[in-house]
């Protein structure tokens, strides 16, 4: 059975998801046309809720915090390939063009050891990066070795360039504060654009903390990488090593937590993350809020320390698409060993994300492989979600979800979906461990309110000990409107779905036990 490590190639998964996957003999456009057209189809049958309960008067005075969230119907998964055969979202050429910009306006290139800085480990080179970036528009380039600073702020038209993972290496000072970034942006509020950091490994130091419990300050902070009201911005061949709070993090100025139905204002967008690796992180590897436009591709995350959380309840997540986030493009990543592998969600009182479309996810031994949810709109008795809309994922891999004591009280799933309305899954293949207690619990679970959900194409096998390969809860929260096509489990499996008797509009086409084969491999 596959094994990832922290220090996985992230640039081999396209390969890994293609081996691993049941085979067909489809291609990738192919996979993709099958969900735009599963996309478009069931777009027919969401209708946005336009009840809007929203107070503005109560929240006049936060008005330059918070904005509402609009959100329109989504009828396309918005993948395209280009000439190489290469997927990306359209967007992408916009962003490139400014990639193109922001090397015109570049003055000059400079490297940091000139203004003094020592690669030494010891040395605080806050003052060296400060002269070397001066006002922007520059490129700075830092050499092998490690480097101690005590944070590194970029004004917009700046490139961060080091000579690659485990070559260059930025380290915080141990007189850092707990609420340090390693790296952020120069003004949180009146924003930056155009700013890239590229080939390098980011270490948070944690170690300088001691055995405090909590890792994080709070907000936007503790994290190696964080990108808050950036306008076109690059995250490249990066590695992220123990960071109080997350590994890279594309976000608005604050989080606000000030109802489902608004978000920050000051959020990022037009943001691209690839390559890139982290671990042992507090709380998730790669995480976004209240942004919108982000292309995350080629990335590894791992093992995390969840110490950002109270012990045993820690929702570290690989990669965490998060509050009021918009318009998130995720491209054949991986993760292993985190509570979840990809969480699209929200908190009970934010907006949640939404019109998120993943192509190709390896997940290995995560709790919950993929867990899609806005807490707080699950029950009868909560307020139906305003914002969880328009979910499509194609080609994913779940290979032997675990228990962790991340999070102590949950059991392993392949996937989750709760709450969500507008969600296409096509094309997902899980794998089990035949020697692990699964205890009669199902590998895939529709419930607490999902709506409009499709399962199409799914393979499921080598779970000896669980319940049902797909279940769909009933009872006063129920899903409603689920269409399961063309599930197969192998022999393990005495009953492949189970929907409960009160479920509305539930369709469940091809659905298949396969036969036990003489035949080894």
């Amino acid at each position: 059975m596959i094994t990832l490590n922290k220090h996985h190639d992230p640039l081999t998964n396209k390969t890994l998801i293609k081996q691993l996957k049941k085979k067909h003999t489809r291609t990738e456009s192919e996979d993709l046309l099958i969900s735009e057209n599963l996309f478009k189809d069931s777009s027919k049958k969401y209708s946005q809720n336009t009840r809007n309960t929203f107070d503005w008067f109560k929240y006049a005075t936060k008005s330059m915090v918070i904005k509402k969230a609009r959100y329109n119907d989504v009828c396309t998964t918005d993948w395209e390939k280009d000439e190489q055969d290469n997927i990306f979202p359209k967007w992408i050429s916009k962003l490139n063009e400014q990639y193109e910009m922001l090397y015109r306006y570049i003055k000059e290139e400079v490297n940091v050891i000139d203004y003094g800085a020592v690669g030494d480990g010891v040395t605080d080179n806050t003052e060296a990066f400060k002269k070397a970036i001066g006002k922007g528009r520059v490129i700075v380039r830092i050499p092998e070795g490690k480097f101690v600073t005590k944070g590194i702020k970029l004004p917009s038209w700046t490139i961060l360039l080091g000579e690659g993972k485990g070559k260059t290496t930025l380290q915080l000072h141990n007189d850092s504060p707990k609420a340090q970034w390693l790296i952020t942006n120069k003004n949180h509020f009146k924003g930056n654009r155009n700013i890239a950091v590229k080939g390098m490994t980011l270490d948070w130091n944690i170690e300088r903390l001691g055995q405090e419990e909590k890792t994080s300050a709070g907000n936007n902070r503790s994290s190696c990488l964080t990108f808050a009201n950036v306008t076109y911005g690059w995250m490249f061949d990066l590695e992220a090593v123990n960071p109080g709070l997350h590994g890279f993090d594309v976000s608005s100025s604050l989080y606000t937590y000030l109802g489902d139905g608004t978000r920050s204002r000051g959020g990022s967008k037009y943001i691209w993350l690839d390559n890139l690796n982290g671990h042992g992180f507090g709380d998730d590897g790669i995480t976004t809020h209240h942004s919108e436009y982000i292309f995350i591709s080629n990335s590894h995350m791992s093992d995390p320390s969840g110490r950002s959380h109270k012990k045993g309840f820690s929702n570290s997540n690989g990669i965490e698409i998060d509050d009021g986030s918009h318009n998130v493009w995720l491209l054949n990543n991986s993760t292993a060993r985190c509570f979840g592998g990809v969480e699209v969600k929200a908190h009970h009182n934010a907006s949640a994300a939404t019109n998120v479309h993943i192509y190709g996810h390896l997940s290995v031994n995560d709790n919950r492989s993929y867990n899609f949810r806005h807490i707080g709109h699950h029950k009868d008795i909560d307020p139906e979600s305003k914002t969880a809309h328009h979910i499509s994922a194609t080609n994913l891999i779940s290979v032997a979800p675990i228990y962790t004591e991340l999070y102590k009280d949950s059991t392993p799933r392949g996937l989750v979906v709760s709450g969500y309305n507008h969600v296409v899954i096509n094309g997902f293949t899980v794998l089990g461990d035949p020697t692990y207690n699964y205890e009669g619990n199902p590998v895939i679970a529709i419930q607490y309110r999902a709506r409009n959900v499709i399962l199409n194409n799914i393979f499921v096998k080598d779970f000896t000990t669980s319940g049902p390969a797909v279940k769909v809860y009933g009872g006063p929260h129920r899903a409603n409107d689920i269409t399961l096509k063309g599930i197969r489990c192998n022999h393990y499996f005495t009953k492949a779905i189970e929907i409960a008797s009160d479920i509305e509009n539930a369709i469940a086409e091809e659905i298949v036990i396969e036969k036990e084969t003489s035949s080894t491999t």
